[in-house]
C-alpha cells in the first residue's frame, strides 16, 4: 500500500438473526484504524445463505452498529447482488489460464475422499480435469477451479500473526465458481474486498486458513494484497471458545441489560487489544491510541465483572442529560414505557446522586426510584416494618419542624439530627424510616439527597403519608 493510498477497512458480517460479540469486536477495531487515520469504514453483509439472509437479520446487524455508534460510508453492500462480478472475474481467470474447468460430481469426490479415509490416504481432492485440453471436455455441468501452484509455499504476512507459511501441496484447487454458476464464498470476498479498495483486512483468526487461498486469487488476477491482520477470538471465562453458557453472546443482549454504548465500546477495545496497562478510556483516547501492534496472539476471555467496572466508569463521567436519553432508549429497546417529561426532569435533578455507584442504566432506575414513582407509595415489606408506630411518630414531629426550615443541606442535617437526639436515637436508626417515608423502600440514596431532589412540599407530603399509615 502507497503511503498516499487511503486507508479502508471494512465489517463483513453474515447475517444470522443477530450481531456476535466477536462480529461488533472486530467492527470496532476497523473503525477505530480507519477513523483515526482519516479513512473510510465499509459494510458489507455477506449474505450469499439466501435460507438464513432474511431483511430481520441484515436489521439485525444495522441494530448492532447504530447502537455500538460505528457509522460506516456510503450504503451497505449485498454480496448476493453482485455475483454477476463474481462470475465475470471467474471467467476472466478461466480465459488467463489461472482456472480450469472441472467436470468431477459431488458423488465423484464423495466417492474419492470416502475410498481415501479408508486406504488412510489424504482427502485432499485433485482434480483430474486440471489439464485436460478443451477438446477432450465433455458436454457437461462444470464447476471452475482455481489452478493454484502445487508447489512451493504461500505466505500471509500478517500484523498480528507475524508470517504464516502454508505449504501449497496442502490446498486443493478451490472451486470458484459451482456447476450451478453461483459464486462461492471464498472467490467472492476477494473480488468484493478489491472492487470495494479495502486496504486492510482484520478480522478472527478463524479466517487464517481462508487468507493463504485468497492470496492465490489475488496474485492470479494480479491485484495488490491488502494488509492482513487476524485477531485471536473471544473466549469464556473457562478459557473455551465462547457459547451461551458463558453469558450473552449477541452484542443487542447487552444493550438490552443496559450496558451503555461507550462502554461497551471500551471494554470490547480492551479484549484482545491493549495501550499499556490503561483499562479505562474514552471514544477520543481510543481513537489516538488504537494500532494494530497493540493487538495480542493469544484469546481473550469475556469478564463480566471486569464490564461492570467499565460500565461504572463511563456512567459516572457521562452527562446527566445524556444517561437520561440513553435510559429512555433502553427502555424503548426492551419493550417498557418511556419516561414522562416530568419523570426526565426529575432523573436529572437527582441523577448526582444515582451515578456513583451505578454499574448498569437499569441500577439508575432502582436507585431513582424515588423521583420517578408517584403517592400514594407501594411499600415494600422492609419499609413497613420500618415504619412501625413509633417511626411515625417521629415522622409525624418532623413534619412541623421541616414547614418553615430552610432547604439546604446543612439545615436538613440539623433539624434531622436534632430529632433523632431528642428521642435517644443515633441518626442511623431514624434513616431507616425516611428511607421508607421517601422513597418506599429502605435501600435508596442518602435521605439528604432525596429531600433536595424532590423539593419541600413533597418531602412534607410523603412523610404525612407515611406517618398516617395504619
Amino acid at each position: 500500500m502507497s503511503d498516499a493510498q487511503q486507508i479502508v477497512t471494512r465489517i463483513a458480517p453474515s447475517p444470522t438473526g443477530y450481531m456476535h460479540i466477536g462480529t461488533a469486536r472486530t467492527a470496532l477495531f476497523n473503525w477505530l484504524y480507519a477513523r483515526a487515520r482519516g479513512g473510510r469504514f465499509v459494510l458489507r453483509v455477506e449474505d450469499t445463505d439466501r435460507a438464513r439472509s432474511t431483511p430481520e437479520a441484515t436489521q439485525a446487524i444495522l441494530d448492532g452498529l447504530d447502537w455500538l455508534g460505528l457509522d460506516y460510508d456510503g450504503e451497505a453492500i449485498s454480496q448476493f447482488e453482485r455475483a454477476d462480478r463474481h462470475r465475470e472475474v471467474a471467467e476472466q481467470m478461466l480465459a488467463q489460464g489461472h482456472a480450469y474447468k472441472c467436470f468431477s460430481t459431488q458423488e465423484e469426490i464423495a466417492a474419492f475422499r470416502e475410498a481415501a479415509r479408508a486406504e488412510g490416504r489424504s482427502t485432499l481432492f485433485l482434480s483430474p480435469w486440471r489439464d485436460t485440453p478443451e477438446s477432450e471436455h465433455p458436454d457437461a455441468p462444470f464447476a471452475i477451479r482455481l489452478k493454484a501452484p502445487r508447489e512451493g509455499t504461500t505466505v500471509i504476512r500478517d500484523r498480528v500473526q507475524g508470517d504464516v507459511t502454508i505449504q501449497n501441496a496442502t490446498l486443493d484447487d478451490m472451486i470458484l465458481l459451482r456447476s450451478d454458476g453461483t459464486p462461492t464464498y471464498m472467490h467472492a470476498v476477494v473480488v468484493d474486498d478489491h472492487d470495494m479498495g479495502i486496504t486492510h483486512v482484520i478480522r478472527g483468526d478463524d479466517h487464517l486458513n481462508n487468507a493463504a487461498r485468497q492470496v492465490q486469487i489475488f496474485n492470479a488476477m494480479g491485484w495488490p494484497e491488502p494488509v492482513w491482520a487476524h485477531i485471536p477470538l473471544i473466549h469464556g471465562d473457562d478459557g473455551k471458545k465462547l457459547s451461551k453458557r458463558h453469558g450473552a453472546t449477541g452484542v443487542m443482549e447487552y444493550a438490552e441489560m443496559g450496558i451503555p454504548a461507550s462502554a461497551m465500546r471500551n471494554y470490547l477495545a480492551r479484549l484482545g487489544w491493549s495501550h499499556g496497562d490503561d483499562e479505562l478510556f474514552t471514544d477520543e483516547q481510543a481513537l489516538e491510541w488504537f494500532d494494530l501492534d497493540g493487538i495480542g496472539k493469544s484469546p481473550s476471555r469475556l469478564d463480566m465483572k471486569k464490564l461492570a467496572n467499565v460500565t461504572g466508569w463511563h456512567i459516572a463521567r457521562t452527562e446527566d442529560a445524556d444517561l437520561v436519553a440513553q435510559i429512555n432508549h433502553f427502555l424503548k429497546l426492551t419493550g417498557q414505557s418511556e419516561l414522562s417529561q416530568a419523570q426526565q426532569d426529575g432523573l436529572t435533578r437527582a441523577m448526582y446522586c444515582l451515578k456513583d455507584r451505578a454499574k448498569s442504566l437499569p441500577d439508575l432506575l432502582d436507585k431513582g426510584r424515588f423521583v420517578l414513582e408517584n403517592r400514594p407509595f407501594d411499600y415494600d415489606e422492609k419499609a413497613r416494618a420500618a415504619l412501625d408506630p413509633v417511626s411515625r411518630g417521629i415522622l409525624k414531629e418532623l413534619t412541623a419542624q421541616l414547614q418553615n426550615a430552610s432547604w439546604s443541606r446543612d439545615t436538613l442535617e440539623g433539624v434531622l439530627n436534632a430529632a433523632a437526639q431528642s428521642h435517644g436515637l443515633k441518626f442511623g436508626k431514624l434513616a431507616g424510616p425516611l428511607r421508607a417515608a421517601l422513597s418506599g423502600r429502605t435501600v435508596s440514596p442518602s435521605v439528604y439527597d432525596m429531600m433536595l431532589v424532590i423539593g419541600r412540599d413533597e418531602t412534607l407530603a410523603r412523610l404525612d403519608e407515611a406517618a398516617s399509615l395504619a
